[in-house]
């Protein structure tokens, strides 16, 4: 269950609707009229625990991770905690952070793109290779910088 919900609701927004102005699609699925029953989930809640992966990342010389939901924190084994300030350049191993800075200013500059594969790292370790990953860019707000987010859903073991 996510604990800062002003700061989740505020992201969750700004998340889904950078990523259909950007690319034209659905982030997820949201009624057009929120649901008031008794347990509905917010859009916050929904992104959380969504079965795919949501990260991102703020803008900045070496950017930090400022969000991951469910799946992003068991995949990346970490908690919410970790996660967040982390800079995102440690989610990938050394040997292959160039060929994601490479990939991440071509998404800046394009605004998108949708056909990124990677080897990223864990916190214990384990290496996994993500597949078919969107990444692009969320619009600065206040005083931050812009910076950008990644969603997939297609990863594998590799150790």
């Amino acid at each position: 269950m996510i604990q800062d919900i002003d700061f989740h609701q505020q992201h969750a927004k700004r998340l889904v609707e950078s990523f259909k102005l950007v690319t034209g699609g659905d982030l997820i699925n949201i009624p057009e009229t929120p649901s008031l029953e008794p347990g509905s989930k917010s859009l916050a809640q929904q992104l959380f625990d969504a079965s795919f992966v949501v990260v991102s990342h703020n803008g900045g010389s070496d950017p930090k991770l400022n969000y991951g939901n469910q799946v992003a924190l068991d995949l990346w084994e970490m908690s919410w905690d970790d996660f967040i300030g982390t800079p995102s350049r440690q989610t990938a191993e050394v040997e292959y952070r160039e060929d994601r800075a490479a990939m991440l200013e071509q998404a800046r500059v394009k605004g998108y793109i949708d056909d990124y594969e990677g080897i990223r790292i864990s916190s214990s370790g384990r290496r996994f290779k993500i597949e078919s990953t969107i990444i692009w860019a969320v619009p600065a707000i206040g005083n931050d910088r812009e910076g950008q987010a990644a969603t997939f859903s297609k990863w594998r073991y590799l150790d």
